[in-house]
């Protein structure tokens, strides 16, 4: 195994007290157990019997802790192939593997592959300095990956950056913090109208689903 064991941690649950394996060097940022606790404080009472996305997952410590505290399903994915070998192996060390599936894929692929699905928790902890928060949220958006009530969470080193990248996304922030030079923020999605709904369907299926819904309409006359 190349990677380390360091002071990171399965902190509640099932796997409480499980050390994980982390990736050596600066490619992986692992959020630090300070910041995951009380991340996990203030979302714990939706934890229980969820479906989770982990998207950028790293060292699988976030979907392994929402594992531990009782989650129905947790997807991660990560498309370093050393990432990979680290996630897999904490999915082991903390006994999880039951309801834990891990996808070597882009992000942009896992998307679209589970694009049937629908979470109550997607979590975001893409490398800082990139677009990948903003990119990832018009496809969760664009494939209604988020269940009604639904949160997002991403963790940004550029708040203001990052915020003004999705202001004008069909998403609302509902609570942000401030850990050091990390900012956690949760979003969650906003009512759409008919039309709305209609329009992002259009968007991906075309005129499939035109014709399909006028078809639907002449049935009921």
């Amino acid at each position: 195994m190349k990677g380390n064991i360091i002071n990171m941690r399965i902190i509640s649950g099932k796997a409480r007290g499980t050390k994980l394996y982390t990736l050596d060097g600066t490619a992986t940022r692992p959020t630090l157990d300070r910041v995951k606790e009380s991340v996990f404080n203030i979302i714990q009472n939706r934890i229980p019997e969820s479906t989770v996305l982990d998207l950028f997952s790293g060292s699988g410590a976030i979907g392994l802790e929402f594992a531990s505290r009782g989650a129905r399903k947790v997807l991660m994915c990560d498309k370093s192939k050393r990432a990979k070998a680290i996630i897999e192996a904490n999915i082991e060390k903390t006994h999880l593997k039951d309801n834990v599936y891990f996808y070597n894929l882009d992000y942009k692929e896992l998307l679209k592959k589970v694009q049937k699905e629908k979470f109550d928790i997607i979590y975001l902890d893409p490398p800082y300095k990139t677009n990948f928060i903003k990119d990832s949220i018009i496809d969760i958006l664009k494939y209604n990956c988020l269940k009604e009530n639904g949160l997002i969470i991403f963790e940004t080193d550029e708040e203001e950056r990052v915020l003004n990248e999705i202001k004008d996304l069909n998403i609302e922030v509902i609570d942000n913090r401030k850990y050091g030079r990390a900012y956690i923020v949760f979003l969650k999605e906003k009512i759409m109208t008919w039309l709305q709904r209609f329009s992002r369907r259009k968007e991906i299926y075309g005129n499939i689903y035109i014709v399909g819904n006028i078809r639907r309409h002449i049935r009921k006359q």
